[in-house]
């Protein structure tokens, strides 16, 4: 906590001066009406409502140094498909310009701008009984470098997302909110949302009751009737009465005012405001100033306001919390200093994995007597605030700056949690969603430390504050910031998450208890998946939309394997939209697949490259072009398929050297090879063991069998997961392995984000890059393995899949997308939406158990119990676990991890702390399995 430790020696406002500005003069609007250049368009709807919307627009793109719109609207756009990503935006123009100008360059023409409700028609959804599909015949596009076009639809648009200004009570609200209701497709808000939002009352209960901030102490009164209240609300620093007739019961208002002023809650505070609340009420400034001690008064003040109450409203008598009063440095003028109130305005939105955000922060100045309204002050950075306000410490900024993220995510999250809990009606459809609020708070002094108290909430305001504040920071050179690409970030995302909703999708292959999750996120992704599987027994096949039973396990004739699933497809009558393969076996016969089905994929040649690890490396061997050449990153190797061929690759390869599987997975029967000696028998050994696929089903025994001699490359080793849409790297994530146990490979430990500075990272990531594109691979995601030593990175190999194990799941958590998403959409077609500058919410560090180390500590008998202990902290929430087998995979030498433990922090050094702590309390930490020396490479 941040002490206020000295008084300020300037004098205390009188009651005049600490008059509150209250929640709804905290954010100014922005852009004046004026006349743009050019020719302003004909428009055959509400020529009030388009043309001067349009003019709007025209006055803002100049002002940021932008074209004017393109008028083409007597060439009508055609084409657009069943995969086309349509993101629409009702209302002005103003608030939402920068996201529509990100929006644009990152999915150019995706940005759709409606100004009147002549341009978009409701028809009947075809999909959802009861819905309304959203049809635009005109609209404005925005495209790449900031052009933007006014555009007729032929046929008409179809909406895949719709936000707009639902501004409670405003007139152009009412057009946006009645075209938005009752939507098919993501709603950003509605008119319903809104108006809860703008309701005082409601949302502070909740950001006190749920979010457990702080806020104004407050004695609200309602009408007995009101039912968006629990019946008897408890929140801290709030408390409601219902009253059955405001007129005949005066004794009970005098009581409850006289019981407020008189209580503990206000012992630190002097004033009280009396106002009337709700979305009717905002803007008015109606309310009236009083001191503590006029409790007649005060109460006369409350029965006024409670004459002509209506159910939705209510009558607030709330503290006036003046602004923390700080030590400030001598003025430098003798001139006496004004008492100044401050207003922090915060912007968050609902981001990947449905987490709120902080976006931007603004804060708002005025004189304590003089509320802030809207218009009358320009925002300012908080960072300069706090200076201003006598904190001078940077650390205790950045803290304060922390507190308050934490503050406004959690008071999203609450209010998503209520909004949660109501009906589709009550939300203004079954899709509706609030994706964008702004938070207000004050800096406040409560016995004698900083605290952060929450106001209100609010639909558009704080949006409007902090696109001013962004606009003003570029005119003194300051760096584009973060919340345009946010914000379009999140309205893109969300579009194409409906964008994928009931398409078809082969999959082959169903994989065992780690692919688990594939089935929960078909089902939240609303994705008809139709599986291909050899067992017909999987536990799968009751979880998707088709059962497709084929032994494909022979994969060295995947290509008659190819054909007949072509012919099984077909036979059912199944026509896909994408196919595509998660298990490693199965990656080249989706290639294949696709290949018959016409479908998007990479070349089933450039799979087979990357899919048998010698090849990779011979091929890559020949690429010398580029600065470096893709050959700089291979690592010399040898094909085994006999002793004979032992002997030859021995004087190829120096020693020590890395004998493995040429197809193998989850690095079973790796090992490091002192001498030629060593590697005969680690060979013979394998070849005895693992034979065919029956030794140890998902290895690759499928393929058969053959060895690979490689060169032992030094260094730390990494994985990078790519996303590349044509050949273009769209994302790209970084993690570390700890140290193995040698003479095996097996993975011991992992951490994201990478500890590596970011250089290195980019390193690895273009080192990556380059290697799948020699290969051929140019669309999907994949999971490439590297070393990095001194002189920079060396492949170990490529997946052409997406990561396996725990990865998909840490970099949703660690990061926010998902791999799988991306990987289906890459298979239909379009450029995933991922974040332009991926930014870490947290550490995980995880440990991998084996049953034949830990089977005893983790299982029930023996006095273990482990799990059950790791379940019950899972959900609480204090570690992630990720089952890879259901029971222990593989024995001896060729044993493969059954979980992954991980533990998140704000830090490294605590994950790494805290999973210590629970690798020794359980036993996972033993002598022969030292979990300190395996996160040794994170800490």
């Amino acid at each position: 906590m941040l002490s206020v430790d000295q008084s300020s020696t300037e004098r205390a406002p009188s009651p005049g001066e600490q008059d509150w500005a209250g929640p709804e003069a905290l954010c100014p609007g922005w852009l004046e009406d004026e006349v743009p250049d050019g020719e302003v368009p004909e428009d055959s709807g509400d020529p009030d409502c388009a043309t001067h919307a349009y003019e709007l627009l025209q006055s803002a793109l100049c002002q940021e140094g932008l074209p004017r719109t393109l008028d083409r609207s007597a060439e009508p756009r055609t084409g657009s498909g069943p995969l086309a990503m349509t993101v629409c935006v009702l209302g002005s123009p103003t608030a939402f310009l920068p996201v529509l100008l990100e929006g644009g360059t990152r999915c150019p023409g995706a940005m759709v701008l409606c100004l009147s409700p002549a341009w978009a028609t409701r028809v009947p959804s075809e999909t959802s009984p009861g819905a309304w599909s959203l049809l635009l015949s005109r609209g404005v596009s925005f495209e790449v470098g900031g052009h933007s076009a006014l555009d007729t639809f032929v046929p008409p648009r179809r909406a895949t997302y719709v936000t707009g200004t639902f501004a409670a009570g405003d007139a152009e609200g009412g057009w946006v909110a009645e075209l938005a209701r009752d939507l098919d497709c993501p709603t950003g808000g509605s008119g319903p949302l809104a108006r809860r939002l703008e309701d005082t009352l409601g949302t502070r209960w909740v950001l006190a009751a749920r979010a457990g901030l702080p806020v104004p102490p407050t004695l609200a009164f309602v009408l007995g009737s009101r039912g968006d209240l629990p019946a008897e609300p408890v929140a801290p620093g709030v408390r409601v009465v219902r009253l059955e007739d405001p007129q005949g019961q005066e004794s009970l208002v005098q009581e409850e005012v006289g019981a407020f002023l008189g209580g503990t809650a206000m012992e630190p505070y002097s004033q009280v405001a009396v106002r009337p609340a709700g979305w009717r009420w905002h803007g008015t400034g109606a309310r009236s100033t009083h001191g503590k001690e006029e409790g007649a008064a005060v109460a006369r003040a409350v029965g006024a306001r409670l004459r002509g109450l209506r159910e939705e409203d209510s009558v607030l008598l709330e503290a006036l919390v003046p602004t923390a009063r700080l030590p400030v440095p001598p003025p430098r003028s003798p001139a006496p200093r004004l008492p100044v109130a401050l207003r922090i305005c915060t912007l968050v939105c609902r981001s990947w994995g449905d987490r709120p955000q902080l976006c931007q922060v603004a804060c708002c100045v005025g004189r304590a007597e003089a509320p802030v309204r809207h218009g009358a002050a320009l925002p300012q950075g908080l960072d300069s605030s706090l200076q201003q306000w006598g904190v001078v410490a940077p650390g205790q900024r950045q803290a304060l700056a922390t507190r308050l993220q934490g503050a406004a995510e959690a008071a999203m999250a609450a209010l998503l949690a209520a909004e949660a809990e109501l009906s589709p009606q009550q939300r203004g459809g079954a899709r509706a969603r609030t994706d964008l609020l702004g938070v207000d708070f004050l800096l406040a002094c409560v016995d004698d430390t900083l605290e952060l108290v929450a106001l209100s909430a609010n639909s558009q305001r704080c949006l409007e504050t902090c696109v001013l504040a962004e606009a003003m920071g570029r005119a003194v050179g300051e760096p584009p910031g973060d919340l345009p690409q946010l914000l379009a970030e999140a309205l893109l995302h969300r579009a194409q998450c409906h964008l994928v909703e009931g398409k078809d999708i082969l999959l082959i292959g169903a994989g065992g208890i780690s692919k688990s999750f594939v089935w929960e996120a078909a089902r939240d992704y609303g994705l008809k998946i139709h599986l291909v599987e050899s067992d017909p027994e999987h536990f799968a096949a009751g979880l998707v939309e088709t059962f497709l039973p084929y032994d494909s396990r022979e994969h060295r004739r995947d290509e008659e394997h190819a054909e007949r699933v072509a012919e099984l497809v077909r036979a059912r009558g199944l026509r896909p939209h994408a196919c595509l393969s998660y298990w490693d076996d199965c990656v080249v016969l989706a290639a294949l697949v696709c290949q018959r089905l016409g479908l998007r994929g990479n070349p089933p040649a450039a799979v087979r490259v990357a899919k048998q690890k010698s090849r990779t490396h011979e091929h890559l061997q020949r690429c010398r072009r580029g600065r470096p050449p893709p050959a700089a990153f291979a690592v010399p190797c040898r094909r085994l398929q006999s002793h004979g061929d032992v002997e030859r690759a021995a004087g190829a390869v120096p020693f020590p050297a890395v004998a493995k599987l040429e197809f193998g997975a989850g690095a079973v029967g790796v090992r490091l090879v002192e001498n030629a000696g060593q590697c005969h028998q680690h060979a013979a050994r394998l070849w005895r063991d693992l034979r065919d696929d029956a030794d140890h089903p998902g290895i690759g025994l499928g393929w058969g069998n053959a060895m690979l001699l490689m060169e032992y490359v030094p260094g730390t080793e990494h994985d990078v997961d790519l996303v590349l849409y044509d050949g273009r790297l769209l994302g790209a994530w970084v993690s570390d392995n700890g140290p193995t146990r040698l003479p095996a490979f097996l993975e011991t430990a992992a951490c994201l984000p990478s500890c590596l500075p970011a250089d290195r990272q980019a390193q690895l990531v273009r080192a990556a890059l380059r290697c799948c594109q020699a290969c051929g691979l140019h669309d999907g995601v994949f999971n490439v393995e590297l070393k990095l030593g001194p002189a920079g990175p060396r492949l170990l190999e490529i997946n052409p899949r997406m990561g396996g194990f725990y990865l998909r799941d840490w970099i949703r958590e660690v990061y926010g997308p998902d791999l799988l998403l991306a990987a289906v959409l890459v298979a239909l077609g379009t450029p995933p939406v991922l974040p332009a500058r991926p930014a870490p919410r947290g550490h995980l560090v995880g440990v991998m158990c084996l049953g034949s180390e830990h089977g005893e500590a983790l299982g029930g008998g023996g006095g273990g119990g482990g799990m059950e202990t790791l379940r019950e902290l899972q959900r609480r929430g204090l570690v992630r676990l990720n089952r890879l087998f259901e029971e222990a995979a593989g024995a001896g030498e060729y044993e493969e991890p059954c979980l992954s433990v991980a533990c998140g922090a704000g830090t490294r050094a605590e994950a790494c702390l805290r999973l210590l702590g629970l690798c020794q309390a359980l036993g996972i930490d033993s002598p022969r399995y030292p979990v300190q020396h395996f996160l040794s490479h994170f800490t």
